[in-house]
């Protein structure tokens, strides 16, 4: 590869806090850091946070490549690889100084960006960053600039909904469904080779329909009941399909998806309750991201009094379920029990990192918050005898440096389909009230 045609991609600090491994993800082209980003990695690299991890993990990456050495023209990253270097701070380009403030750290990233590409005029060099406010400044002042796509998914208009409707099929066919052993081999199908393990499909001929699941192990497709789950009557097709799903001890890892008000973390909750026998605890916890992305400590009040406002939806849920019956219910009171004897916990993501869950039904609520790599991570922390439950809507996300393709729930709809250890379903309808489902459509 010629010198003109190797690019030169200079990384913003949110790139680094997002994917400690980014660097190798620039094929044989150069990579220039900011000094300025090495001195916001700083800030950042203490705590227990997924951004604390990732920016002790490349500062130690980056200790390793230089050795005892200094930059200069920077460190081979690897075999067949480009080159590394630190881009040191030079005066405000003469282009940039009406316009941008020299103190501002996104401001001197763009300089030294900017000053590489006057130097490097034959070479394309490019900022990238997952602040687009960063990136419209540095295309008004023309230096090219791009998102961090390598974990993103390629359309989320064609992710996998784990369900399938097929129509005008032999009326025999869904009979097989309802008569014992209620299964039917999917060779009869003709959709047989584009089944995935855990798909759900529904069978319909004329007004007769049936529920099924695909097995792959058997390679049948087995009927799904409608039935209540601690007095959680499913309303339709793909909560009947989420029940099954999150009940089923053979699935481990499940993920719901859908607008608010489709019921996902209801049922979630509610299967956890169902199955409680077979845990040793409920897990319920959820990203914490304040709104306007302001820090919690800005709340008044102790910490508990801090967080309570992200949990309370977590609490609303379970009381959903808990007055479902009477207070002299042994259910009513069980539901308190378990929260008593921290059977059941509602707790703030953060606060379970590191731990190794054993024999536990953990729900993670807002998923669509979380990066591919904190997905992995919490994936990875599942011992012996748990499960796991992604709920989250991908359209619905509040983190700064996400977006509908780029957040960890939809990579882990992407890179999980066909892993039979996973199921997951995507809700369509809102069932909270009519008037929410209108405001949910048109407003």
């Amino acid at each position: 590869m010629t010198d003109a045609e190797r690019k030169i991609f200079i990384l913003d600090t949110n790139v680094i806090l997002h994917d400690s491994a980014c660097i190798d993800q620039f094929e044989e082209h150069d990579v220039v850091v900011p000094i300025v980003v090495l001195e916001e990695l700083d800030h950042f690299k203490k705590g227990h946070e997924s951004i604390s991890y990732h920016a002790r993990t490349f500062l130690r990456r980056l200790d390793e490549l230089s050795g005892d050495t200094l930059f200069e023209d920077g460190v081979r990253i690897g075999p067949g690889r480009g080159r590394l270097s630190v881009g040191l701070a030079c005066p405000m380009h003469q282009d940039l100084r009406l316009n941008f403030a020299g103190n501002e750290p996104d401001h001197r990233i763009l300089n030294i960006g900017y000053t590489l590409a006057a130097e490097h005029a034959g070479q394309e060099v490019v900022l990238v960053s997952k602040d687009v406010n960063l990136r419209l400044k540095a295309k008004a002042v023309g230096l090219k600039a791009c998102d961090y796509t390598t974990d993103k998914v390629r359309d989320v208009s064609e992710l996998y909904t784990g369900k399938r409707l097929e129509e005008e099929v032999d009326a025999a066919l869904v009979e097989q469904l309802y008569t014992p052993p209620q299964e039917l081999a999917v060779e009869a199908l003709p959709f047989a080779d584009d089944l995935t393990p855990n798909e759900f499909v529904i069978l319909r001929s004329g007004k007769k329909s049936a529920l099924g699941i695909y097995d792959a192990a058997t390679k049948m497709l087995k009927h799904v009941d409608k039935l209540p789950v601690y007095n959680i009557m499913p309303r339709n097709a793909e909560q009947i399909f989420a029940l099954c799903a999150l009940l089923n001890p053979a699935i481990p890892l499940v993920s719901l998806t859908g607008k608010a008000g489709t019921g996902k973390t209801l049922l979630a909750l509610a299967a956890a309750l169902e199955a409680r026998k077979q845990y040793r605890q409920i897990l319920l916890a959820r990203p914490i991201v304040p709104l306007s992305n302001k820090d919690t400590g800005f709340l008044p009040g102790e910490i508990n009094e801090k967080l309570a406002p992200y949990m309370q939806p977590l609490y609303d849920n379970l009381g959903v379920i808990r007055n479902q019956f009477s207070k002299s219910d042994t259910r009513h009171k069980n539901i308190h029990k378990l929260l008593e004897e921290e059977e059941l916990v509602i707790t703030p993501l953060s606060y379970i990192r590191g731990r190794s869950l054993v024999n536990t039904f953990f729900i993670v609520d807002e998923g669509q918050n979380l990066t591919p790599h904190e997905i992995k991570t919490i994936i990875t922390r599942a011992g012996e005898g748990t499960k796991i439950v992604f709920t989250g809507d991908i359209y619905q996300i509040d983190h700064p440096y996400l977006d509908s393709q780029s957040n960890g729930l939809s990579y882990l709809i992407e890179k999980m389909r066909g892993q039979s250890v996973y199921a997951h379903i995507n809700l369509e309808k809102g069932e909270r009230s009519e008037l929410a489902e209108l405001a949910s459509d048109l407003l």
